[in-house]
């Protein structure tokens, strides 16, 4: 099972959405069967059939055994990740475009960035997954508390010189090409933190 795995297909975007199959794949962090579902989430066996049916055919679980009990053959599934991502490619034809209106100082231009690096990434580990190869990423993330609104612009003053720097010290013509992102949003309370 993967940490995380990203939908690119609107079908299954949709069947992941719903609310009991949403439930399904979180049971299935743990492989179970349709019995053992049935009694976690309180609807008959058919019905969850049905929905494991639904993910199965859509890549969202997998088979990993099956029982002989009498004359019945209990399966066995298992969620293929912990956590899943829709990409934008689900909503291709209304997928935000960062190159429609590109503004450094605008979170909404922000967000059209994040979605594009989800669809990419997530098309890089989907091919990545069939041939069994890694992929070469690197990210960092870390939190910046800033005394004063002009120490914020200041950081990001200095923070896109020492960027441009790199990006003309290591940039080449030739060699694969990478993208760069980086962002400076403030950051939510986590609801640990919301409690102290």
């Amino acid at each position: 099972m993967h940490d995380v795995a990203v939908i690119e297909d609107p079908a299954a975007a949709e069947i992941s959405l719903d609310p009991i199959r949403s439930r399904i794949l979180a049971e299935l962090a743990q492989p179970g069967s349709a019995t053992t579902l049935a009694g976690k989430i309180g609807l008959p066996r058919q019905k969850i059939n049905y929905h494991l049916r639904t993910l199965e055919h859509h890549g969202l679980v997998r088979l990993v055994e099956e029982r002989r009990k009498g004359n019945v053959t209990e399966r066995l599934l298992q969620a293929t990740a912990a956590s899943y991502v829709i990409s934008p490619a689900a909503l291709a034809a209304v997928a935000p475009d960062p190159g429609r209106a590109p503004d450094r100082l605008s979170a909404r231009w922000l967000l059209a960035l994040a979605a594009r690096l989800v669809r990419d990434v997530g098309t890089l580990i989907t091919g990545a997954d069939r041939t069994q190869q890694r992929i070469a990423t690197y990210a960092v993330d870390a939190e910046i508390r800033f005394a004063t609104p002009d120490d914020r612009a200041a950081f990001a003053d200095e923070l896109t010189t020492a960027v441009t720097r790199l990006v003309a010290r290591y940039h080449t013509e030739t060699g694969r090409k990478h993208r760069l992102v980086v962002a400076v949003h403030p950051a939510l309370d986590s609801a640990a933190e919301q409690d102290h």
